[in-house]
């Protein structure tokens, strides 16, 4: 079966756009380079977030070992750059998988990106967040992702793009890691320090790339996510193995720290003094943290593809970065081409001079952490996932949803969209083809810049 073509998108787009079951779309693009968008967005202040200036100097002992995948033959790159392969990779293409997971995690993905995409990309399964390591808070993994970037650019003097593919709660360390990485000399730190109590002020950011903007020093393409908690886990039906049922999501808040440590808080948005943001909503933002929206802002496309259902971990919500109202019923037939693939939507760039976290979310939030009920922790996540999304929606994103509902196996949705094991969960095979021609399509578009 033909594959159904790809519409390309920039950092800004035209009216959202739909694609159509015959793979064509409902309406015009746009086409504009990443300093073509003009937006303006209000940040949060400076001693709100934690401090960083300088790289930390990397150790100079530690082995690293970098596999680019395929099944015959494999990048394996030495200090300077030697690559053993015919052709230099000249793109960097990192894969972050999710909780208590490892690298293994992307075999099937690894193979299929190397057939498709073929030498010119070294593909990166990172290693420095593997299993019970995921529990240390998105920070601390993001910083630790940081620092194994800058080790593969430092060994690999061809490479010249950036692009992140990432998993679940993967998704999350990597926007952490690009915000860290997007500043210059920037320093990433193992053990982040918290935030010091303070008020809210207002700053000017840019929520767009201008042409020099880089992520590690490299020009950034792409950066995808499956199945990622952009929004956390906190609210109805956002971590979907508790049904929906009050009392458990209730409960879920204060007992996730026992379970999953720092990064448990953080997903229920309960890090931190009532005082001071919850680290996903300053994530929403440019802050001393890292610049978090510029970074974004400065790759070519941003996807988010989430599964509309039958995942048990990560909610349809929360994942494609939507409002309850803006779930629509999706189509239930797959594009041509990729199977389970059911909808894809463009959705432009809104302007915005959120996020805040006004005193009335501070309060919410002290009453969602020291006395727990359902009238509390409802009222914090209204509060906190509708900044977030008015932070996140500076930028504009293509999204995919997807629907395993006709697979043999429809409630390992979660695993599905990556291919995590290939024989049991190959239902998502599609997913992986539409993630790999669209990576293809912006290596192959030139940018093109806008007239304003």
């Amino acid at each position: 079966m033909a594959s159904a073509p790809l519409i390309h998108a920039r950092c800004s787009y035209s009216p959202r756009i739909r694609l159509n079951k015959n793979g064509g779309h409902g309406g015009p693009s746009s086409h504009c380079s990443s300093s073509s968008c003009t937006s303006s967005s209000q940040g949060f202040p400076s001693n709100l977030c934690n401090s960083s200036s300088g790289l930390k100097n990397f150790s100079k002992n530690r082995s690293l070992r970098i596999q680019a995948m395929g099944s015959n033959q494999r990048n394996v790159v030495t200090p300077k750059g030697n690559s053993k392969s015919n052709e230099e990779p000249d793109h960097l293409l990192v894969l972050v998988h999710g909780i208590l997971a490892s690298p293994s995690d992307w075999t099937y993905v690894e193979a299929e990106l190397k057939r498709r995409l073929g030498s010119k990309f070294l593909i990166y399964a990172s290693s420095s967040n593997t299993y019970t390591k995921t529990f240390t808070g998105i920070d601390g993994a993001g910083r630790r992702l940081a620092n194994e970037v800058i080790q593969v650019v430092q060994q690999t003097e061809s490479l010249k793009k950036i692009s992140f593919l990432a998993h679940s709660l993967g998704g999350l360390f990597a926007r952490y890691t690009v915000g860290v990485l997007y500043s210059s000399n920037t320093c990433i730190s193992d053990h982040p320090d918290d935030l010091a109590d303070s008020s809210y002020g207002k700053s000017e950011v840019s929520a767009c790339s201008s042409k020099g903007d880089t992520i590690a020093g490299l020009e950034p393409i792409n950066f995808i996510t499956l199945a990622t908690p952009h929004l956390g886990v906190r609210g109805r039906k956002q971590l979907p193995f508790l049904l929906g049922v009050p009392i458990l999501e209730k409960l879920a808040a204060p007992i996730a720290p026992f379970f999953v440590g720092r990064t448990g808080r953080q997903l229920f948005l309960t890090d931190g003094k009532p005082s001071k943001p919850p680290l996903l909503l300053r994530m929403a933002s440019d802050c001393e943290d890292g610049k978090f929206i510029s970074a974004l802002g400065a790759f070519r496309c941003r996807i988010v593809y989430a599964n509309v259902s039958y995942d048990h971990m990560v909610g349809w919500r929360t994942s494609s970065i939507r409002r309850e109202k803006e779930l629509v019923k999706p189509p239930r037939r797959s594009l041509d081409g990729y199977k389970h693939v059911v909808d894809v939507e463009y959705c432009p760039p809104v302007s915005s001079k959120g996020p805040h976290f006004p005193p009335e979310a501070a309060k919410a939030k002290e009453a969602a952490q020291n006395e727990p009920s359902t009238q509390n922790t409802t009222e914090y996540h209204d509060i906190m996932e509708e900044e977030m999304i008015r932070g996140l929606q500076r930028l504009g994103w293509k999204k995919v949803d997807v629907s395993f509902h006709s697979a043999f196996w429809p409630f390992f949705a979660h695993n599905n969209i990556h291919v995590k094991n290939e024989w049991l969960h190959n239902a998502g095979v599609g997913v992986v083809a539409h993630v790999a021609d669209s990576i293809k399509q912006q290596e192959s578009t030139p940018l093109i810049a806008a007239s304003l």
